[in-house]
Parts: C-alpha cells; structure tokens; sequence
C-alpha cells in the first residue's frame, strides 16, 4: 500500500533555509520519479519565486476561497506540482481565526487529495508563531527542522521542537521530528564547529 508522506519544513526563525530545503528535497524526489506536491505556506512567496512558477489560485484561495487543491494546483514539471502563495496569504490568517475548528483548516482543505495522488506533500512553513504553522504541523505526518548552526538558531531549535511536543499534546497528534538540518555550516568557523557538536549531542547525532 502506499502512503503518502507529508512533510513540514519547519521554524519559528528565519533565515535558516526552510525555502532552500523544501526546494532542494522536492526537486529531488521529483527527479527520482516520486510525484510531490509543494505547499507555499508563507506570505512573502519565496518558494513561488524560487521555482519561478506562480499559480493563479493560490494558497488564499484553497483555504478562504474553498477552491479545490487539485484545481490550485500547476505544474512546475516532470513529478513536480505547487500551489503558489503571494501577500494575500497574510490576509488569511485573520480570516482564519474566526472559523470553527480554525487549526485543521488546511486538513480539511487538502480532503479532495488521494493518498495515491502524490507521494510526497512538502510544506514551506513561514517563520513565525502562526495559525498558518499550526495549521502545518496538524496535517503534516513529519517534520524537517532546518536550523543555521549559530548560537541564537541552536536555542530557538530547542524551542520548536517544544511547540511541536506542545501541539501533539494539545490536539492529540502524532507529528514527527524526522530530521534536524544543520545549514548555514562553514566548517572553518568555531562556533559553527561547536554548534554542530553540540546538535549531535542533543538530537543523537
């Protein structure tokens, strides 16, 4: 049977490149025959930019609009479909909050996707402390947390995987840290070095 994976890239900080990994992974498993669908789920549209593909529905439009995933949807190629986001998406969240059942949102959105559809769902999580991220982290199976190895970056780490323990155990769920992404690694600076170091000692490595 297959089961579609979906995955969160995930932080509360910015500049430790979420974009860059949802990129990087869904352009790969797409080369490698998987069909991956790309959810844009920040504002500033970054992951649109970078793929140089804006769809004209838009993440908006799936989560206010009601329009269907399959018909916001486009082709970025081969295996390789995104629904695009642009400054609307901030308009959103407001919108959001006084809806019923606000945090599953996007879960019940996503409805009309079969689980033989795709095979990966790879979500670019905006940094923040958001409805939108909440949203995420209730209808992603998995999450990649991507964190640049500086001081700062290593203690807001620690802090996101609080608020995804605190989410499991609000709303009963089950998401999973699959990976900690060291980024930003220049293995000439000492601080990266001990950054690292001390990443494989919290996490096992």
């Amino acid at each position: 049977m297959i089961v579609m994976r979906k995955i969160c890239i995930i932080n509360q900080k910015g500049g430790v490149a979420k974009t860059t990994t949802a990129v990087s992974l869904a352009t790969g498993l797409a080369r490698k025959r998987k069909r991956v669908l790309l959810l844009d789920l920040d504002s500033q549209g970054n992951l649109s930019t970078c793929l140089g593909k804006k769809s004209e529905k838009t993440m908006y439009d799936l989560l206010i609009n009601k329009i269907s995933a399959k018909n916001c949807a486009i082709e970025v190629e081969k295996n390789l479909h995104l629904v695009s986001a642009n400054n609307k998406l901030a308009e959103a969240e407001g919108i959001m909050m006084g809806k019923p059942n606000r945090e599953r949102l996007l879960t019940r959105a996503m409805e009309d996707i079969g689980e033989d559809e795709f095979d990966f769902i790879i979500m670019d999580c905006p940094p923040s402390l958001s409805l939108l991220n909440q949203n995420a982290l209730l209808f992603a199976d998995e999450a990649i947390i991507p964190s640049s190895t500086e001081s700062l970056s290593f203690v807001g780490l620690q802090k996101m995987i609080d608020l995804i323990d605190e989410s499991n155990n609000t709303f009963d769920h089950d998401l999973m840290v699959s990976g900690i992404l060291p980024t930003m690694f220049d293995k000439r600076n000492k601080i990266c070095m001990q950054i690292l170091t001390k990443m494989e000692d919290e996490f096992n490595g």
